[in-house]
């Protein structure tokens, strides 16, 4: 008795992650070109990296913490969420960029999300951020000269 599965089954599945993988590439080209970053940078090994670090304005040297097992994880997280907040979003979209990046990157990249850079803070992309009250301006007044007083003598 054959336990393996059908050639029809592993023909779907390869066709299913060739799939996701062409959408992460399209992907991550398109978030490149939103954050004014030649699009081809996208697919260069460790390049792509190097730019991905610009646009979160992260140090270059945060490869070599790529490498470092478990520390890897952890550094790819504070990627995604530097790379979230960039476009304006909160820590929610962070999670979805973490456990389901097929489906949330692809929404980065075609949705309405404009680039506004690292480090802005914003807590919710739906409103615009909170200003302190100003007060009301009033005009600056100009001095009257004073009056003559000698004019009915």
């Amino acid at each position: 008795m054959e336990s393996e599965l059908p050639q029809s089954f592993w023909t779907a599945y390869n066709l299913i992650i060739w799939a996701i993988v062409i959408i992460q590439i399209v992907a991550y080209w398109k978030i490149y070109l939103k954050a004014s970053q030649p699009g081809w940078a996208s697919i260069i090994p460790i390049y792509n990296i190097i730019i991905l670090l610009m646009i979160i304005k992260k140090p270059w040297w945060w490869i070599f913490l790529l490498l470092i097992p478990i520390v890897n994880i952890v550094f790819n997280i504070m990627i995604l969420h530097a790379l979230s907040k960039s476009f304006g979003e909160d820590t929610g979209f962070t999670v979805g960029l973490v456990l389901l990046p097929f489906i949330f990157l692809p929404v980065l990249a075609f949705g309405k999300f404009q680039y506004i850079g690292a480090g802005v803070q914003q807590t919710n992309s739906n409103h615009p951020p909170m200003t302190p009250p100003q007060p009301p301006q009033t005009p600056p007044q100009t001095p009257q000269p004073p009056a003559d007083q000698n004019l009915n003598q």
